[in-house]
């Protein structure tokens, strides 16, 4: 009995020896990581041009007040169909306008105020330059926010194209680091990445389009559009990566 509990147990620990060593050769190996960081900087061209029409009416009564706003509006947007331009409407406001009267030391109501607001965009400088032309001097409407921008459409390849660079870079990064202990950086294992555009100041038609009255000379501001120069849009991407190491 004795032999056979001593035989058992030998059985037993050998069982387990064999089932660790067994272990040790199955278990994966842990995966060696490296995380860095990447960056991509481009530019890219801005094909668009953009200004915003801004219809203000007041009046006593509310009714009249808009109905000005939309019939003047409704002009605007009727020209715009027949010219090659896009157009939307930003802002449409209807409130009780007021200031303060010093001889009385309150504030009195000068009536309701509507404001509607279409931006129009083109790409090219030209078609902004009709739209001008065809609403100068006009009583209650008033022009702001002459601006060039990348177009969505023109934006998203390169901005694509820039997000590649960016893993890239993190790689040629972690390859950098790797190599000093005889190893490269081997598959993709997680990634993050931050993008931002960033456009130079604009020129703004407020400034010579503050009134109505005004926009007669900004006709002929914008004849000398040709020398307006406008920086391209500046694309960032930043990722940052984390591959095995091999």
């Amino acid at each position: 009995m004795k032999k056979y509990l001593i035989w058992a147990g030998s059985v037993i620990g050998a069982g387990a020896v064999m089932a660790l060593v067994f272990g040790m050769f199955t278990q994966p190996r842990e995966m060696r990581l490296i995380s860095v960081s990447g960056e991509c900087l481009t530019t890219v061209p801005k094909d668009r041009t953009a200004i915003t029409l801004r219809v203000t009416t007041l009046d006593k009564n509310a009714a009249v007040s808009m109905k000005m706003a939309t019939a003047k509006v409704a002009e605007i947007t009727n020209f715009l169909k027949t010219q090659d331009v896009k157009m939307q409407t930003t802002e449409f406001n209807s409130y009780e306008k007021s200031e303060w009267n010093r001889e009385l030391e309150k504030s009195v109501v000068l009536g309701i105020e509507t404001t509607i607001a279409v931006e129009v965009s083109a790409d090219n400088i030209e078609a902004i330059e009709k739209v001008l032309s065809k609403f100068a001097g006009q009583e209650n409407i008033y022009s702001e926010n002459l601006r060039m921008y990348t177009s969505a459409e023109a934006m998203k390849p390169v901005l694509e194209d820039c997000l590649g660079k960016a893993v890239e870079n993190a790689r040629e990064r972690a390859n950098a680091l790797a190599t000093g202990d005889g190893r490269e950086a081997g598959k993709l294992v997680n990634v993050s990445y931050n993008a931002n555009t960033s456009s130079s100041i604009q020129p703004r038609a407020s400034n010579f389009l503050a009134t109505g009255a005004k926009m007669a000379g900004a006709e002929d501001s914008m004849a000398m559009s040709g020398s307006i120069v406008s920086k391209d849009t500046e694309v960032s991407v930043s990722v940052s990566a984390t591959f095995d190491i091999k």
